[in-house]
């Protein structure tokens, strides 16, 4: 009776929907949401979620400068950046490769640059978080990865390149909105607005269990712990936060 409960309700949203899922039908929807709507979209929603999440944050990248290299540099590397969230957490004289799917988050992305002076900006990689042959393996001390593994391909291929690309004894970190509690009416609406959410914004989905990724991805430490971000009215408030060793 659920499962049926679902489906009306998913038809109902969709009805609502409609317009962009007849874009999405005509190849308008997709191109339009990269471009333009998702890059505006995530800058003004960041500003709102690091609001909420500010001191979960501050506590999360404290310890980043206990892992600077041997070179006495703090190698960074960002999959998924956005328009660059977390630069404000960063510790100085950080050194940041940047790097996204979608490739249009430049005007977001300078503003939080010139807004956050106190790091050191390498370069940005044009790259899938499954695909980042373009960083050497074990050449950076951290990754960070915040509202990402939500919307990658392949949550284990993206975290096998994580592991790849940190030197041993690397950290990363990590944020994520995540599937709340089995038989919660949380739940329930996530996977009433999936269909519709992941179409609406850029291949988001609701209901990832992204923890037992983690749990399987053979770090030698992890640290994690479950969340509630007060964000009314959304689907996404269940959280996931913490960082894991290499």
């Amino acid at each position: 009776m659920t499962g049926l409960t679902i489906l009306f309700l998913r038809a109902c949203l969709a009805l609502l929907a409609m317009p962009i899922y007849l874009l999405s039908f005509l190849g308008i929807w997709e191109p339009f949401c990269k471009k333009v709507f998702f890059p505006y979209f995530l800058e003004r929603v960041a500003v709102i979620h690091n609001r909420k999440t500010k001191k979960q944050k501050q506590e999360l990248f404290r310890n980043l400068p206990d892992f600077t290299g041997p070179s006495g540099e703090l190698k960074l590397l960002e999959i998924g950046t956005g328009c660059g969230a977390n630069f404000q957490f960063y510790p100085p004289g950080c050194k940041v490769t940047c790097s996204d799917v979608n490739p249009n988050f430049q005007q977001g992305l300078s503003r939080s640059m010139s807004k956050n002076q106190h790091i050191h900006y390498e370069r940005f990689l044009t790259a899938a978080g499954e695909d980042l042959h373009q960083v050497p393996s074990g050449s950076v001390d951290a990754v960070v990865c915040t509202l990402v593994l939500c919307s990658v391909q392949s949550v284990s291929k993206t975290l096998k390149e994580a592991q790849r690309v940190l030197r041993p004894g690397g950290v990363f970190y990590f944020l994520e909105h995540v599937a709340a509690n089995p038989s919660s009416w949380k739940l329930f609406w996530q996977q009433v607005c999936h269909p519709t959410w992941k179409l609406v914004f850029d291949g988001c989905c609701l209901t990832r269990e992204i923890w037992k990724d983690l749990e399987e991805a053979n770090f030698s430490e992890l640290k994690l712990q479950h969340i509630s971000v007060p964000l009314p009215w959304t689907p996404i408030k269940p959280h996931i936060i913490g960082y894991a060793v290499k």
